[in-house]
């Protein structure tokens, strides 16, 4: 938070990158909520696997279809979307989003008024590969430091077999190449430093 509150700015957007189980979606809700408590700094979570192209209960066999190692990766999420998200959020406009229901796995819409937001946390994979972030950070764990946390996760996740693995793997490789665009790194130790 002290590196957020350094470089702050109107209208801040946070991206949030690094593997499965790295705990991205915890770091931002525990941000979120401290900024909002120590600072009176509204800050949104938003959370780009809900903004897959293909529906959750497709695609894992739409990835089994078109190859692992071919469709794995950013081209998966509508990133126009994405993109307007965060610009309605710089606008402080009114938003539609879609929300994955872990629990039904529907997709469901999520009405945001931006205008009573003052800072966006967007966490995902690949979040910081977006124009529009101004703080980026990476955690640096991998899917094979947090393996014990996907076989013991009951977070809605996929079932851990070769095909699980497999994307686990490709992931690894593509979160991986978009370290160099961070700002900040929680290290293995979850220590933070400026790059």
């Amino acid at each position: 938070m002290k590196h957020i509150l350094a470089d702050k700015k109107e209208r801040m957007v946070i991206g949030i990158s690094g593997e499965s189980g790295s705990g991205k979606t915890e770091l931002a809700h525990i941000l979120a909520k401290l900024l909002r408590g120590q600072e009176k700094i509204v800050a949104k979570p938003i959370h780009t696997d809900n903004f897959y192209k293909t529906h959750p209960l497709e695609r894992r066999q739409w990835r089994v279809a078109h190859g692992i190692e071919n469709v794995v990766g950013y081209d998966e999420y509508d990133w126009e979307a994405i993109e307007k998200s965060i610009g309605a959020f710089k606008k402080g406009e009114v938003c539609e989003m879609p929300c994955v229901d872990l629990v039904t796995e529907q997709v469901d819409k999520l009405i945001t008024n931006f205008g009573e937001v003052q800072m966006l946390i967007v966490d995902g994979l690949y979040a910081i590969k977006s124009q529009q972030i101004d703080l980026r950070v990476f955690i640096e764990l991998t899917y094979l430091e947090t393996k014990e946390k996907h076989t013991k996760d009951a977070r809605g996740k996929e079932v851990m077999d070769e095909v699980r693995w497999a994307t686990l793997k490709r992931e690894h490789e593509m979160v991986q190449s978009l370290k160099p665009l961070a700002d900040l790194l929680v290290t293995k130790s979850y220590d933070v430093k400026k790059v």
